[in-house]
C-alpha cells in the first residue's frame, strides 16, 4: 500500500522576494519522511488572496494532508485564515477559546490584547485549534489543511502537535553511494538500475571537487533489503 501523501503551501511575499529564507520546508520534509508520509509538492505563493485560495483548493483535493506556513499573525497582510475560510466556504470570526488563550497570555505579560492581536483569534467555523507552546497564538486545522505560523520555532512546535494525529506509512530508508565520475559516464547504468528496481527512488546529485566531477547516488525505499541489493549492484558496476 502506498504511503499517505502531503503537500506544503508556503505563503508570503518575503519568501518570494528573497528577503526571508524558508526553513520550514526542510523541517517538515524530514518529519514527514520519518513518519512515512510522502511530501509530494511544495508551492510558494504571495500574499494574494486569490492565489492562496486557489492553491488551498487544489492541494487539499490532490493530497491527503496539506500544511501551510505563514500569514496568521496580527498585521494587515496576514490573510491566510480568511483565505482558508473562503476556500472551504465557511464564516470566520473571533472564537472564544482562541481569545481566552490570548487573553490569559497577554494578561500574564501585562500587555493589552488589542485589536491587532485579537486578529490571531479569528478562526474559520468548524476548524480545530493547533497548540502553540511557543507564543500561544494558535494555528488551526480545517478538514485536511493544517494552518501554521511562518516563524520557524513556532512552525516546528505546531508540526510536533499535529504529527501524532496523522496516519503514517512506511518510513523511507536511504543509502548513499559516491561515484567519482561525471553524470554523463554513469547515466546509462544508473538508468538500467532504476528500471530494475521500480519500487525504489534512485537520484543522482552531482558535485565538483578539486576540479573533478562526481555524483552522490541516493537510493531510497521502504524495504531496507531491496535498498541494499540495489546499492550492491551499483557498487559492482562502479567499484570504489
Amino acid at each position: 500500500m502506498p504511503n499517505p501523501t502531503a503537500a506544503m503551501l508556503v505563503i508570503g511575499d518575503e519568501i518570494l522576494s528573497g528577503r526571508t529564507r524558508d526553513a520550514n520546508m526542510y523541517h517538515l520534509s524530514g518529519e514527514l519522511t520519518a513518519a512515512g508520509i510522502d511530501l509530494c509538492e511544495v508551492r510558494v505563493v504571495s500574499d494574494d488572496a486569490d492565489a492562496i485560495v486557489a492553491a488551498v483548493k487544489a492541494l487539499s483535493a490532490a493530497y491527503d494532508t496539506v500544511v501551510t506556513s505563514g500569514g496568521i499573525g496580527p498585521t494587515h497582510d496576514d490573510i491566510t485564515a480568511d483565505c482558508i475560510a473562503t476556500a472551504f466556504g465557511v464564516k470566520i470570526d473571533v472564537r472564544d477559546d482562541a481569545r481566552a488563550l490570548l487573553q490569559a497570555h497577554y494578561d500574564s505579560k501585562g500587555t493589552e490584547l488589542n485589536e491587532a492581536r485579537l486578529r490571531m483569534a479569528r478562526i474559520p467555523d468548524g476548524a480545530t485549534l493547533i497548540d502553540n507552546p511557543v507564543s500561544i497564538a494558535p494555528g488551526f486545522t480545517m478538514e485536511n489543511v493544517h494552518v501554521m505560523a511562518g516563524v520557524p520555532a513556532v512552525f516546528q512546535a505546531m508540526v510536533a502537535t499535529i504529527l501524532p494525529t496523522l496516519t503514517g506509512g512506511a518510513p523511507l530508508l536511504s543509502s548513499t553511494y559516491t561515484i567519482n565520475r561525471g553524470e554523463g559516464d554513469i547515466a546509462g547504468p544508473l538508468g538500467a538500475l532504476a528500471k530494475e528496481f521500480p519500487a525504489l527512488s534512485i537520484g543522482s546529485y552531482p558535485f565538483q571537487k578539486d576540479g573533478k566531477f562526481g555524483s552522490n547516488i541516493v537510493i531510497r525505499g521502504a524495504d531496507s533489503a531491496e535498498v541494499e541489493v540495489a546499492r550492491s549492484k551499483l557498487a559492482i558496476v562502479f567499484p570504489e
